[in-house]
């Protein structure tokens, strides 16, 4: 392995997010050390254990339990730390909580390696990446969250189930925030450049209804917390997706969360929209054409998450 081919992730915060995304970024191959950090020592040294036992079935990696100074030198360190969201709780009423595991991480972790990439994944991820770009003055383009890429894969999943397509030749975005204000892009989704409605009548599937699609996009993580507590594996493959396009400079269009400043008007908060993301992180918005209907409900995503932001005490 050359010195070019040494690339380093750390997870900090193994729980189930965290140890879902450590797994998937160890059998991804695409780096050579994994650290994790967690504020259960013994947790973090089980975990690496459990992960390096597969040694023999992967490329090679080095896995092990660290301490925060360990992350310092790291590629892209993963912040999966603090609550998780609960049966009947939003991903806004766990503010207070994982802000305050925010503050204290981030006094023990900086200062990152010059072109380190900061992705925030704890929930509500939007809140947290501002409170994160905040605290570490970080270039915007290096302090990014896993957003609404999740929402985007369940958006095309739903659309493949309904028109008989793969998933990966729907082309369809969720933008704003990760959570109940989160906006489908209907007038965007296609699939073959066509209209996602335009197909199904081509293919003589029946119209679908978008506004029973969009609730179960919205949902879906209530769903799934509702039946097994906690949901973990695609959110741990999103993330991986993300450290791919990076780690590659592959200029891949995610839509993780970061700084919006002026695009549709809004500025002073972290929020998703398509962006190109490469090894500097997230290196360009793409302001795509919205709807007048999108733009609105954007900027209603927006405000909501602006309201909860001011009552942070951030510097």
């Amino acid at each position: 392995m050359t010195v070019d081919d040494k690339r380093k992730i750390a997870v900090v915060g193994v729980g189930a997010v965290g140890s879902a995304t450590a797994y998937a970024v160890m059998i991804s191959g695409l780096v050579s050390e994994l650290v994790l950090v967690d504020i259960n020592r013994e947790r973090a040294e089980g975990e690496a254990m459990d992960l390096a036992h597969g040694a023999s079935f992967i490329k090679p990696i080095r896995i092990y339990a660290g301490e925060y100074k360990d992350c310092r030198d790291a590629d892209i360190v993963i912040f999966c730390a603090g609550a998780n969201q609960k049966p009947g709780e939003t991903r806004l009423d766990l503010v207070q909580r994982n802000f305050a595991v925010l503050k204290d991480v981030l006094e023990n972790l900086m200062p990152l390696k010059d072109d380190g990439i900061l992705l925030m994944v704890s929930n509500p991820v939007d809140i947290l990446t501002y409170a994160a770009l905040r605290l570490t003055r970080l270039p915007p383009a290096q302090v990014i969250g896993s957003g609404t890429v999740l929402d985007s894969s369940r958006f095309r999943y739903l659309l493949s189930q309904y028109c008989q397509v793969e998933p990966r030749n729907i082309h369809a975005y969720v933008v704003g925030e990760h959570g109940d204000t989160e906006v489908p892009l209907w007038s965007l989704a296609n699939i073959a450049g066509m209209p996602v409605q335009e197909f199904c009548c081509w293919r003589g599937v029946p119209c679908l209804d978008p506004e029973e699609i969009s609730r179960r996009v919205r949902e879906a993580a209530y769903e799934v917390i509702a039946r097994k507590g906690a949901t973990y594996y695609a959110i741990g493959l999103a993330v991986k997706r993300i450290c791919e396009s990076i780690l590659r400079d592959e200029n891949s269009i995610l839509t993780v969360s970061g700084l919006v400043d002026g695009e549709y008007g809004i500025s002073g908060v972290c929020l998703s929209l398509p962006s190109i993301v490469n090894r500097t992180g997230r290196a360009r918005v793409l302001a795509v054409p919205l709807a007048a209907r999108e733009e609105e409900a954007l900027h209603h995503s927006a405000r909501t998450l602006q309201s909860i932001i001011a009552q942070l005490d951030l510097p």
